[in-house]
């Protein structure tokens, strides 16, 4: 048998691996890196650790989007905080390299961007492109809550969120509308039943457990890590706004059975009020913007949105919350100056303070609440007799809403709010209603030293 030449044999070993080798570098290029998309390819000199996974599918992502005209801008609470914190260097050195990743480099597993829903259009050719990138993704639809009204509970389904999966990172990408009340507006993301909810760690997004209102932003550009990204051009104001971001619809459906019980007040007297109350909701809204003082709907006012989606016409006031904590002392300069003149003034800032103003004879109501271990509470002062009562609620946090075309807060709490001071038969009419008895929270507060009348009893 004819011996075998070792140095033939090692050559075809070799030439073989080469060969095997130059196969798997072909196969990388032409087949892997087409799947994973060429933002995975390395930044040139800039990082010196290794780039991580959220920052290629971050870059893959803004290059699918720009390549589209698709504007969006970034959301994500922890890379905008760290962004807030180098702003004024990333404005004053926009070109500057970055010498390692520091934003987009935390290995989170998702980061979130925003899209205002009317500067693009629905196109499914963005979608194809993403899943030649090697994106899988999934579009989260609901209500369009613009539609709905006491005349049609429907709704249109509208697309509220997407997710744009790639290798072990999410792009969680929520879409903003715009509110009659000046506002953007972003729902919740619901699973339908035959959705995948493997699909994605749905509990840690940051939006979409509930719907959510904020202001309207001006955008900036910056570049971050190397790539140039939108975000609010004031990330600490939006950051601000997140965390108490809730928003509550009006319960239409529930409105709507009211009114088969109890038709509504279509007189011209009840009509004509309504029209001067929201007009006295607009300017306090704005009086208090102006002072950066929050507030929220309460008493009759917050019964009237919560019962039947508007202002009760017998109701003949407008009533607000402010907690102590938000007072200012140039709140009564401030109404005055907006053309309301002050009605009464009752109670001190220790103690019970309420202040009521009057426009074009219809009544505002300001009820300054109080903190105590297990409730909070607001008073209530009868000028005749210095008596003082108090009215307990349940604590509570505060929502969003819209009500009479205004972006305007309630407590998020709403039910126990309403049934604290009407009872458990809030859902029926009362139009006869006696303050110091008839809530169901009141109870004495003892009675205004007589030497002490004159600053806390004040009647105009």
């Amino acid at each position: 048998m004819q011996r075998i030449n070792k140095n033939v044999v090692l050559a075809i070993l070799t030439a073989t691996s080469s060969l095997f080798l130059l196969f798997q570098l072909y196969y990388f290029k032409y087949y892997i890196s087409a799947k994973t998309g060429p933002a995975f390819s390395k930044f040139k000199g800039s990082f010196t650790s290794q780039e991580s996974t959220q920052w290629r599918v971050v870059k893959n992502f803004l290059s699918l989007v720009s390549s589209h005209n698709v504007p969006v801008y970034l959301v994500d609470s922890l890379v905008l905080g760290l962004l807030d914190k180098d702003l004024e260097q990333l404005r004053s050195s926009p070109d500057s390299a970055p010498s390692k990743c520091q934003y987009f480099c935390n290995h989170a597993d998702v980061t979130t961007f925003a899209l205002l829903d009317k500067i693009w259009e629905h196109k499914g050719s963005i979608f194809r492109s993403a899943e030649k990138m090697g994106f899988q993704w999934q579009k989260y639809e609901g209500r369009d809550p613009r539609l709905e009204g006491m005349d049609n509970l429907s709704g249109t389904e509208i697309p509220l969120h997407y997710i744009f999966k790639m290798a072990s990172h999410m792009i969680h990408l929520v879409v903003f509308y715009e509110r009659s009340g000046n506002y953007l507006w972003h729902g919740p993301l619901r699973l339908k039943r035959n959705m995948d909810r493997k699909f994605s760690p749905f509990r840690r997004l940051q939006f979409g457990r509930h719907a959510g209102a904020y202001n309207r932003v001006e955008l900036l550009l910056v570049r971050a890590d190397g790539l140039k990204v939108q975000i609010p051009k004031d990330p600490s104001q939006f950051l601000k706004e997140m965390p108490h971001s809730k928003f509550l619809e009006c319960r239409y459906k529930e409105a709507r059975s009211f009114f088969q019980l109890y038709p509504d007040d279509i007189s011209l007297e009840g009509i004509e009020f309504r029209k001067k109350a929201k007009s006295l909701l607009h300017m306090a809204a704005s009086t208090l913007e102006t002072l950066g003082i929050p507030f929220w709907l309460s008493s009759g006012t917050c019964l009237g949105w919560y019962r039947q989606c508007n202002i009760i016409p017998y109701s003949k006031d407008v009533d607000i919350g402010i907690f102590i904590q938000d007072y200012q002392p140039d709140i009564i300069a401030a109404f005055q100056k907006a053309g309301l003149a002050l009605k009464h003034k009752f109670g001190k800032v220790e103690d019970s303070l309420e202040l009521s103003f009057l426009g074009d004879d219809v009544k505002l109501d300001i009820f300054f609440f109080y903190e105590d271990d297990d409730h909070m509470w607001n008073g209530g002062t009868q000028a005749k007799s210095g008596k003082k009562y108090k009215y307990l609620f349940p604590k509570f946090t505060l929502c969003w809403t819209e009500f009479v075309e205004l972006k305007v807060q309630v407590p998020c709490e709403t039910l126990n709010y309403v049934e604290a001071n009407y009872g458990k038969n809030w859902d029926v009419p009362l139009k006869i209603w006696d303050w110091k008895s008839s809530p169901s929270n009141v109870q004495p507060n003892g009675v205004w030293p007589v030497d002490e009348w004159d600053n806390v009893i004040q009647l105009y």
